[in-house]
């Protein structure tokens, strides 16, 4: 038997707007009564789309989806209550953000309020750095996405071609890059290239103790801040220049909505 459904939980699976291609699965579903047919119309693997299907019920905390006899294109499946209630909610939700970004533009002198990335995302990843995709590039089972910082600084991101279909990525989109302060070795010489992982320059503005190490702040060329750890002994005070390194696949791609 599914677990009880909460508010709170259907609210965890509201977190983004119903643009977001796990909700337009979702619809999807609900009128073509399959998982393929959803898959195929919303331009994404049947396999991506179990997993839209399946964060989404996570979130919920309870199953959005059961499967059906019976359901076109194969793979019958049909929405639960709690499904429906979702989708509902999420137009009411989409309406309700329709107006205040209305508002917002009333009294912004841009096309898009800077302020809302600041308010939609909650997250333990300190690391949170607006930038462009660049590039996305087939690596096999796998997407690596370059990403563009401004002053030049570039980054990457490996993620797997569900989740690149997923987020609907494409060249130019405005996107988040989440990394944990844990995932960033910092220190103070240059280190060599080597495949898989960023580097990315900047200047120390909180520095860790020099015996200790421990976390530090950087401020990279352009204003944005990334935290990260450093090995005892580094000497990196602030106002030092510093690296920071880490993995391609430590990076997690969001959109702000």
């Amino acid at each position: 038997m599914p677990p009880a459904m909460t508010s709170s939980h259907l609210a965890d699976a509201l977190g983004h707007d119903t643009s977001d291609k796990r909700l337009d699965i979702l619809r999807r579903v609900d009128e073509a009564g399959s998982i393929s047919e959803a898959a195929r119309g919303a331009g994404v693997s049947y396999k991506a789309a179990w997993q839209a299907v399946e964060t989404l019920s996570n979130l919920a905390g309870t199953p959005l989806v059961e499967r059906a006899v019976g359901g076109s294109g194969g793979g019958g499946a049909r929405l639960t209550e709690a499904g429906r209630q979702l989708l509902q909610l999420a137009q009411r939700l989409h309406t309700a953000r329709a107006q205040i970004v209305r508002e917002l533009r009333q009294t912004s002198s841009t096309d898009s309020p800077p302020l809302l990335g600041a308010v939609a995302l909650r997250t333990s990843m300190r690391n949170q750095l607006p930038c462009r995709v660049e590039q996305l590039a087939r690596q096999g089972s796998a997407v690596r996405v370059r990403l563009a910082l401004n002053e030049g600084q570039t980054l990457a991101s490996r993620i797997t071609r569900e989740s690149a279909q997923l987020l609907d990525l494409r060249v130019g989109q405005t996107v988040l890059a989440l990394c944990k302060a844990t995932a960033v070795q910092v220190s103070a010489t240059k280190p060599a290239q080597a495949a898989g992982l960023n580097q990315l320059g900047g200047q120390v503005t909180r520095g860790a103790p020099r015996a200790r190490g421990g976390e530090l702040s950087l401020v990279l060329p352009g204003g944005l801040q990334l935290v990260g750890l450093s090995e005892a002994g580094q000497g990196l005070a602030r106002g030092a220049p510093a690296w920071a390194v880490f993995a391609e696949s430590a990076v997690v791609i969001a959109l702000p909505s």
